[in-house]
Parts: C-alpha cells; sequence; structure tokens
C-alpha cells in the first residue's frame, strides 16, 4: 500500500513487488509516471527508470492451409466473404466493420479504408478470390452507396466487432482449426504468409497501414525461416 508521502525505500519496493509479481510493462510503467506526477506534485520529486521494454514475438499465426480451410468450409457467403475479407487484405476488425460499399473497388481489387487507426486514411491491395467472393455476396446482399458493406441481417444495422469475432470463432470450430482464432489473427497471418513468399517489408508495412517501420519489423523478427531462407539466398559463395 503506497502511503500519502510514500518514502524512496517504499517506491523501490513497490517496484520491486510488481516486477516480482509480473505485472505487465505497461502497467509498471504507468505506475511509475503516476507516482513521479505525485512525489513532484507533494514538493519532493523522484525519478524512476523504465524497465526495458520486452521483445515481442508473434505466433501461433495461420497458416496458409489453416486460412484455407477456415474460408473453405464457410458456405455461407456473407461469412465467407467476411473472414476472407479479413484473411487477404489485413484489414483490422474495426475497420471492416466501417467499411461501406463505396470504399471497395472490386475492378482494381482495392479497399479504401478511412480513418482507420490514429484517423489514418489508406487504399490497400485485395486478392481476385477475394473480390469475386465479394461480387458473389453483393448478388445476394445488394448494396448501394453509403450503405455499410457488412451490416446484420435483421435490421441491417452496422456490423459490431463483437459480431465479427463470434463469426470468426464459429467458423474456426467448423473447419476443426485447433488454434485460438480471432479477427486480428488474419492480420498477423497476412503479414507472416506474405514474408514466407518472399514480399518486401514495405508492401507489408503499407497493407497493414503501420504509421513506423518498427511495428512491421516485429514480423521479420518473429519469422525465423524467412532469416534462413533469405541468408541463403544472399550467402557469399565461398566454396
Amino acid at each position: 500500500m503506497i502511503k500519502l508521502c510514500p518514502k524512496y525505500e517504499d517506491i523501490k519496493q513497490l517496484i520491486l513487488w510488481m516486477h516480482e509479481k509480473k505485472y505487465s510493462y505497461s502497467h509498471i510503467v504507468n505506475t511509475s509516471l503516476a507516482i513521479e506526477h505525485y512525489t513532484a506534485y507533494k514538493g519532493v520529486p523522484v525519478k524512476l527508470g523504465r524497465p526495458k521494454k520486452p521483445r515481442k514475438i508473434i505466433k501461433n499465426t495461420l497458416t496458409e492451409s489453416e486460412v484455407s480451410r477456415i474460408i473453405s468450409t464457410t458456405e455461407d457467403i456473407r461469412k465467407k466473404s467476411i473472414i476472407s475479407l479479413l484473411a487477404y487484405s489485413g484489414v483490422r476488425n474495426q475497420e471492416l466493420c466501417n467499411l461501406k460499399l463505396e470504399d471497395v473497388d472490386l475492378g482494381a481489387n482495392e479497399i479504401r479504408v478511412l480513418g482507420g487507426k490514429n484517423t489514418k486514411d489508406r487504399i490497400i491491395n485485395n486478392s481476385s478470390e477475394c473480390t469475386n467472393t465479394l461480387i458473389e455476396y453483393l448478388k445476394q446482399h445488394m448494396r448501394t452507396n453509403g450503405e455499410f458493406l457488412f451490416t446484420t441481417l435483421k435490421n441491417r444495422n452496422q456490423l459490431a466487432t463483437c459480431d465479427v469475432r463470434k463469426i470468426v470463432r464459429e467458423q474456426r470450430k467448423t473447419a476443426g482449426v485447433e488454434k485460438r482464432v480471432f479477427p486480428h489473427l488474419f492480420r498477423h497471418s497476412l503479414a507472416v504468409n506474405l514474408l514466407k513468399r518472399g514480399a518486401g517489408i514495405i508492401l507489408i508495412k503499407n497493407q497493414l497501414g503501420h504509421a513506423f517501420i518498427e511495428s512491421t519489423m516485429i514480423y521479420v523478427e518473429s519469422t525465423p525461416v524467412r532469416a534462413k531462407s533469405e541468408y541463403d539466398f544472399y550467402k557469399p559463395a565461398y566454396m
């Protein structure tokens, strides 16, 4: 329990205790910042160091075979379109829910994402296979400009992110995929599978809409097979 006027030794013991209890990096940093602001307010400022940010590793992504299984076993064209778009474009769950008919360029195989993360707009690629699925979907569920691309069936309201999570969860069971599958996993899986096929880091950065290349580099560091194949390709011919 932190006292109203904590001593430096008390603060050190608290930070040490949080480390021992394996509190998250963000929790420890936020607590340290709060203590610094409070002690400054009390006129006895304390400056605390920051723990080293743990290296993030993307794991348990879906293989091409697993994604293919989920898509191919989805018979409902609406659900199949949603999953295909998540898998091929890498859009975030909320971005998919916000898509309107005019945001999808079926001729150019492109998706326009407006107001993405950090209110960032971008145009991303889509596959012709996914486009064909969307065309079949729109034949059965007609939309006009201004309407959301995907809606609830009963009242045609905008889909919520929990609706998408439920669809993905159900289709994972139908496909018999053992891994825990959620909408954002398709985004991670697209990046990893593009890397394995030799895609450049800039293409993946732009496709995912990352503001900084460091965010995309996580996938490179999480995919040792890519590093190995690149080494084998570029290694010097000494022998």
